[in-house]
Parts: structure tokens; C-alpha cells; sequence
């Protein structure tokens, strides 16, 4: 033997040991599909357990388009694993075109497909079935209907923002008004006597309003001062009022004093109610007679001593702070009550679950509107489109199954309280009888082992497209939380059991019924089941 036949065996011996423990293959689903419509590419890697995979990546299948690129699934075959990784491709003009062939590196080292043929083909449309018709001018449409619902709810927020803005400036008023310098009651009098000295009431013959003015000015230093009645009080409850603190030693007020202002006051009752005109100097004495009135009845009071004044300095504290803590009170059931008024005309417009979403996580819609994944799990495989990637599990094979069971898969995804799946696979070793009711039975026992008490439970059988038969069982159930509680909500739950030859395919969906999105979700997950069907089982 040469040298270059021996070399040459060499090589076919070295890519024969590499095939052994390497084999990569290739499919497509379809190899004909109309214009936009999808075809998935597979790529099947069998290796070692130790070996490192590199798959396609990018626009690598030109001049057909990658539209995605599926996660990657991993099936274990005795000490050996088994990469499924798929693709989807498509093409928006019509033609013949060829997949070219891909390279998948294991440890460093190419492999390459083959190459698949397609035909991508237009959409047929029969114009002896439709009628073509030309052209139509344009025509003027009339105005679409009001839309009182958008009116409303934009009147209503520019009401909203409108009175907001007037709290504000009102409160802010009012705020400033307080922050005023009050005077005290001596000086508030005498400030008060001049303004009415500068009004022209008198010279407009309103005796009225003079008078009126004038015994306000006197009864509210007394009020202030002497009596915190005196405002409330009559001219005959005043002036006995003002006796009984002289009697009783807490003012010390000379008698001529009470009778010049009970004068006073019942002349102004004269005017006040009986219509009495009262010559103007008659008034400006009277005027007079007041101021001096307050200022007697100012010396006459006694001056407070230190507890008194300590007890007034914090009583102002104390009125002080009930102020402040009437404002903040009456500033934030403002905002709650504008709060309010909002949420309940956008919950009217948009609805209020929406407004839940908003202020509170919603899992379940998350799930909903993320992006869902397509993937195929176990063996036979289940193909399911669900929110997120089905994680392996440890199946926990009960004592004395290891010797009918080949193999056994299991993955899932969540938790009862928001939202769970789970698909399971059983290969059995050798033939044997397979009962679906013992399977669904077993499933739910499982139920309660994770915490499921009060279950209700309804079965169905039936059979896919392809023929594979299976038993669906579905209701509701409570949940028994760690600390031994049963939670007030109550929850659904949905079990797909499959059976073909010599295999068990299993899909369970749990979810509590208070969730807006769950049943939608259970729904979609149901429809996109899909079986690997066994050649055994066709046959």
C-alpha cells in the first residue's frame, strides 16, 4: 500500500470515528408555500455530551429571509444529547429558490447541510369567480356622527384642570390672608373708628349702616377683651353681662361708663330697627361716647399676669397648629376628591380595569402581550406556544418504575398563584397497556400533593386531527397556602393526556380565576398544542 492510499484512508477513517460521536441533518416542513407564508428549517445535532455546538446565526439562508430564529431544545438520549434548533424563513416574491447549505461547528469544526429546493408561488386569484370592476370617482362623504363620549371626557378634564387651578389660587388667598398682622383688640378699635370717621354714610343720611358700624366696633373689643359673648348678646344682655363681671371683681368699669353705653346702643337699636333717622351730630358724639367707652373699659381691665399670658402664648400654639393641620386636611381631600373625579371619568372612558393595570402589577397581562415562544418539549415531543421558555425539571420516578420507564421528561413554567404549565413526556421501556383515566387520576392526586383541596373535577375523551387519542380533564379547586391557609380565590386548572404507542403526553395549565387575562392565556396555550405523532402509531 502507497503512501497516499494510506493516507487517504486515514482520513475516511478519522471523518468515520468523528460521524460516530457527530451527526448533524437537516429538514423542511414544506418545500412549496406561497408568497409571505413561513417555512421552518430544522437542523438535528446529535453529540456528546462534552461537546461544544455552534448553530447558524444572522441572514445566512439568502436568498430566502430568517423571519426568526427559534430557541435552541435539548432532549437527552441515554449519554448523548439531541439539539433541535429551528428557523423560520420565508420569501415575498415568487420563483424557484434554494436553501443553500448551512455549516454547524462542533468543537471548532464544520459540518455542513444540504441544501434544500423550494418553490415559492403567488397567491391564486380566479377572475372568472370574482368580477373586476373599474374604477369608481370619488364621491363626497358626510361628516362622521359627534362623538360625545371624546366631548365629554375632554370637558370634564378641562373642568378638572380648571377647578384644581382655582383651589389653588383660592387657597393660596386664603393662605396670605392668614398671614396677615392681627392687631390687637385696642388697636383693631381705634384703627376701626377711623375708617368709619372717613366713610360719608352720614352725609349720604344712611344712619343705618353708621350705627351699624359702630356698635360692631364696640361689641367686638368687648368680645375680644371682656365677654366672648358680647357679639351674640343684646343690648340688654350686653350691658347685664358686663354688671356681672364688674360685680364679680374682673372689671373694674365706673357706672357712668355702662349707662353711656347702654344709651348708645339702644339709640343705635332706634336706628338700627326701628327706622330712627338720628341727627349727625347726635352720631358723631355717639361716636365719640364709644371711643371713650374702650378706652375706659381698657384701663379698667386688669393686666394678666405671667400664667395667664403663658396660657394665652399657648392656646395661640395650639390654634396655630389646628390651622395647619385644617389646611393639610382640607389640601389633600382636595387632591383625593380631583384624584377621584379623574379616575372615575377615565375608568368610564377607558374602563377601569385598566386603571387597576396601571396603579398595580397585572402578571397574567404581561404574559399576554409579551411575545410567546413556539417550541416543541419531551419525547414524543409536544410542540406549545407558550409566554416563556418551559424549564426542565427532575421527574421524581416513584419506586419500581425505573425498570417500564425509558424515559421520562418534564418542564415547566410559573406557579399556581399567578399563572403555571407544564408538559410531561413518558417513553416506556418494552410494550405495555396504557390506561388514560389511571394517568388523569394520578395527576390529580398530584394536584393535591401540591396543595389543591376541594377539587372539582369534569373528563372529557377525545381525539386530535391525526388520531391520537386522549382524555381532557378540567375544573376548579382551592389552594392551601405554606401556613395551612385556604386562599379565597378560587382556582382553574386544565389537563391534556395523550396516549400513543408504547408513549404518555401530558399538558397541565393551572391559573386563578380572578385574573383578567388568564383565561385568554389558558386558551391560546390549548389551541397551540401540537403532537409529535410515533411511526408506530400511523402504521
Amino acid at each position: 500500500m502507497n503512501f497516499g492510499r494510506f493516507g487517504m484512508l486515514v482520513m475516511l477513517l478519522f471523518f468515520a470515528s468523528e460521524g460516530a460521536f457527530a451527526q448533524v441533518e437537516s429538514s423542511v416542513d414544506t418545500t412549496m408555500i406561497r408568497i409571505g407564508e413561513e417555512i421552518q428549517y430544522t437542523i438535528e445535532v446529535s453529540a456528546d455530551t462534552t461537546d461544544l455546538v455552534l448553530f447558524p446565526e444572522g441572514q445566512s439562508f439568502a436568498p430566502l429571509e430568517t423571519i426568526e430564529s427559534y430557541k435552541t431544545d435539548t432532549l437527552r438520549q441515554d449519554e448523548r444529547y439531541r439539539l433541535i434548533k429551528k428557523y423560520g424563513l420565508t420569501q415575498f416574491d415568487s420563483g424557484a429558490y434554494t436553501i443553500p447549505s448551512q455549516r454547524v461547528f462542533i468543537n471548532d469544526t464544520p459540518y455542513p447541510t444540504d441544501s434544500v429546493a423550494v418553490e415559492v408561488r403567488d397567491v391564486p386569484v380566479d377572475t372568472t369567480q370574482q368580477k373586476m370592476f373599474t374604477i369608481k370617482p370619488a364621491v363626497e362623504v358626510e361628516d362622521p356622527p359627534f362623538n360625545w363620549s371624546k366631548f365629554l371626557f375632554w370637558v370634564g378634564l378641562i373642568t378638572l384642570v380648571l377647578g384644581a387651578v382655582a383651589y389653588v389660587i383660592y387657597r393660596k388667598k386664603k393662605k396670605e390672608a392668614e398671614n396677615d398682622i392681627v392687631l390687637e383688640p385696642y388697636e383693631e378699635a381705634m384703627v376701626s373708628l377711623q375708617t368709619l370717621d372717613q366713610s360719608n354714610w352720614l352725609k349720604e343720611d344712611n344712619s343705618k349702616k353708621y350705627y351699624s358700624q359702630l356698635t360692631e366696633i364696640v361689641k367686638r373689643y368687648l368680645d375680644r377683651e371682656v365677654d366672648d359673648r358680647a357679639q351674640e348678646s343684646t343690648t340688654d344682655e350686653l350691658i347685664f353681662r358686663l354688671q356681672m363681671h364688674k360685680d364679680a371683681g374682673e372689671l373694674d368699669l365706673d357706672p357712668q361708663t355702662l349707662k353711656k353705653l347702654d344709651a348708645v346702643l339702644k339709640r343705635a337699636d332706634l336706628v338700627k330697627f326701628a327706622k330712627f333717622k338720628q341727627m349727625e351730630g347726635q352720631a358723631k358724639a355717639d361716636r365719640n361716647t364709644v371711643e371713650e367707652v374702650i378706652n375706659e373699659t381698657k384701663a379698667a381691665i386688669p393686666e394678666p399676669t405671667v400664667e395667664e399670658l403663658r396660657e394665652n402664648e399657648a392656646y395661640l400654639e395650639e390654634l396655630n397648629r389646628r390651622r395647619k393641620r385644617k389646611r393639610w386636611i382640607y389640601g389633600l381631600s382636595g387632591v383625593a376628591g380631583l384624584l377621584l373625579i379623574g379616575g372615575i371619568v377615565y375608568g368610564s372612558v377607558k374602563g377601569f380595569d385598566t386603571i387597576r393595570d396601571i396603579f398595580f402589577s397585572n402578571v397574567t397581562k404581561e404574559l399576554a402581550e409579551g411575545r410567546w415562544i413556539r417550541s416543541e418539549y419531551g419525547t414524543p415531543a409536544v410542540i406549545i406556544e407558550t409566554p416563556d421558555v418551559l424549564v426542565r425539571q427532575e421527574p421524581n420516578l416513584p419506586e419500581g418504575a425505573e425498570s417500564s420507564i425509558a424515559q421520562l421528561d418534564m418542564f415547566s413554567f410559573g406557579d399556581f398563584k399567578h399563572f403555571y404549565t407544564s408538559v410531561s413526556t413518558v417513553q416506556f421501556a418494552g410494550q405495555q397497556e396504557f390506561d388514560l383515566d389511571a394517568a388523569v387520576e394520578e395527576s390529580l392526586q398530584e394536584l393535591e400533593r401540591k396543595g389543591a383541596t376541594n377539587l372539582l373535577a369534569k373528563k372529557e375523551t377525545f381525539s386530535t386531527e391525526k388520531g391520537i387519542e386522549g382524555v381532557k380533564a378540567y375544573g376548579e379547586f382551592n389552594l392551601v397556602n405554606d401556613k395551612g391557609k385556604v386562599l379565597p380565590i378560587p382556582f382553574a386548572y386544565e389537563i391534556l393526556t395523550f396516549s400513543q404507542a408504547n408513549g404518555m403526553q401530558q399538558v397541565t395549565v393551572v391559573y386563578p380565576t380572578n385574573e383578567t387575562y388568564a383565561e385568554d392565556i389558558k386558551e391560546r396555550i390549548i389551541n397551540s398544542v401540537e403532537l409529535e405523532v410515533l411511526e408506530t402509531q400511523t402504521q
